[in-house]
């Protein structure tokens, strides 16, 4: 019997149920223990897997609710059956906490879990129905129904700061299959090894549950064109990604300029930024300073709602602010980076925004290697609306604190801003009448609006909105997070004047 708890990566693809193997190989770099090789996935590769896709949806893009759901199921028991392999390789390469990781794969589990619940329900096929009005003057009206219906083989690729929740089964994967739709992704070459264990656990699900070979595929690692095929294949009708800004775009790009264009779900991560209104600075600015230093802080601030911008009313409150937030932050130590990559691009980010003009160090750390520390500096509310680089997004524990001169220049920020996933405002009773100008501003500006707390919880549930205007996602009407996360790879079909026996099993 196979001992789901020891694992030792084999370096494979996962091709239409098969573990196939490529001449090219590349070797894993984990936070720490041996490395592991694995193959190079290639177009060709792709187009074996987009086919076996195609092939896979003539039955699995027709299956029922009830069977999809149960499939989605059997994905988190195989998941939670490999839980302490998982939590073992999954540490190893990308530095993350054991706590961290057994966390993550339980909102995996849990959100596979949901999506199943939902399905089941029905309401997200948004089932609508005109009867018919043979008698209508002047003409009549034909009986329509209308019914959302999967799109076909979607692509999603794998994040580099959620090897379980925005990878390879993670939310983008478990919402195409609860959608009905076969799913190739792209594997993230900081984790192949998570990768690989929770395709078997996919694989393992597969066959339980005797669903087609093709509903599943994992490419891992890869060049640039392996990622350019995927995303132009002409069977592929839609992608999810969760990553940078500039390979986003380029995705997204790619999309736009095919043939057939197609959607791009890309969650491009933003500044996430904090406005603390004059009440509740003056009431619990010590407060909000220590939350805050936690938030921008966790997972050493490689979140993609992650704090990094705090903005507040010039003056004793704010100084106070300044000297808790300072106190803080200089007590978190260094921590691991997922890569030697993201951790250069960190340091780049933290002397972009040192050098900029009229930026002052609050509170300066010493970082190398694959290591992070914090870092504090501030601003004036001039200054930011005078130097557009101030609001790009630095991936890790870096915070700036702009010292705006009154509510007015507040509103002026708040308008200066570029699309992001979250907004928050801290307030009191008393800060009501500026949350009220604030509001039609801030929620044009992001996904989500947040009162007193900290973005960087994200609840997979049916009101969750993790998304955005543009460059925070490529797509201001989906959600990556929550139920509403599926109808990204539906569409509505209207059926007029059918019989009921041709009709889907779902609208009769």
């Amino acid at each position: 019997m196979l001992d789901k708890s020891v694992f030792t990566p084999h370096g494979k693809h996962l091709i239409a149920g098969e573990w196939v193997a490529g001449e090219a190989r590349f070797a894993n770099e984990p936070a720490h223990g041996g490395a592991h090789e694995f193959s190079v996935g290639t177009p060709e590769h792709v187009n074996a897997a987009v086919e076996a896709a195609e092939q896979a949806f003539w039955s699995y893009g027709y299956s029922s609710r009830a069977e999809r759901a149960a499939f989605l199921n059997a994905i988190a028991d195989e998941i939670e059956a490999r839980a302490a392999a998982i939590t073992e390789i999954g540490c190893a390469e990308t530095g993350l906490p054991e706590a961290r990781l057994q966390g993550e794969r339980g909102r995996t589990t849990g959100q596979l879990r949901l999506f199943a619940s939902h399905i089941l329900k029905g309401d997200y096929l948004d089932r609508r129905h005109d009867e018919a009005l043979p008698d209508r003057q002047p003409l009549p009206r034909p009986d329509l129904k209308l019914m959302q219906r999967p799109i076909g083989p979607v692509a999603v690729f794998g994040a580099s700061n959620f090897p379980l929740a925005f990878s390879t089964a993670g939310g983008d994967t478990a919402a195409a299959l609860a959608a009905g739709c076969p799913v190739v992704v792209k594997g993230h070459s900081a984790h192949p090894g998570t990768g690989e264990i929770v395709a078997e656990a996919i694989l393992a699900a597969i066959r339980s549950c005797g669903m087609p070979a093709g509903v599943f595929s994992l490419i891992q690692g890869g060049t640039r064109a392996t990622g350019t095929t995927l995303v132009q294949h002409p069977l592929i009708k839609a992608v999810g990604f969760t990553g940078s800004l500039g390979g986003g775009r380029a995705l997204f790009d790619l999309c736009a300029a095919r043939p057939e264009p197609i959607p791009f779900f890309g969650e491009l991560g933003s500044v996430n930024p904090m406005f603390l209104l004059p009440g509740a600075l003056q009431a619990r600015g010590g407060e909000i300073a220590k939350g805050w230093s936690g938030s921008l802080t966790m997972g050493a601030g490689q979140f993609c709602t992650n704090p990094g911008i705090a903005v507040l009313i010039d003056g004793p409150d704010a100084d106070a602010f300044v000297a808790a937030a300072k106190g803080a932050v200089a007590g978190i130590g260094s921590q691991v980076m997922l890569t030697d990559g993201i951790a250069e691009a960190y340091r780049k980010g933290r002397d972009r925004v040192a050098g900029s003009k009229g930026v002052q160090e609050v509170l300066t750390s010493v970082c190398n290697l694959r290591n992070a520390t914090p870092y504090l500096y501030e601003t004036t509310g001039k200054n930011w609306l005078d130097n557009h680089e101030l609001g790009e997004e630095v991936f890790g524990p870096l915070g700036l604190i702009v010292r705006v001169s009154d509510a007015e220049e507040m509103q002026r920020i708040a308008r200066s801003l570029q699309g992001q996933l979250t907004c928050t405002l801290h307030l009191d009773k008393g800060d009501t009448a500026l949350a009220r100008q604030l509001m039609p501003v801030l929620e044009r500006k992001a996904g989500r609006v947040l009162a007193n707390g900290f973005p960087t919880g994200v609840e997979v549930a049916d009101a969750m909105v993790h998304g955005g205007p543009y460059p925070a996602s490529t797509n201001f009407g989906a959600t990556s997070v929550g139920t509403l996360s599926i109808r990204r790879f539906l569409r509505p079909v209207c059926y007029q004047n059918m019989p009921d026996g041709i009709l889907p099993d779902d609208l009769v």
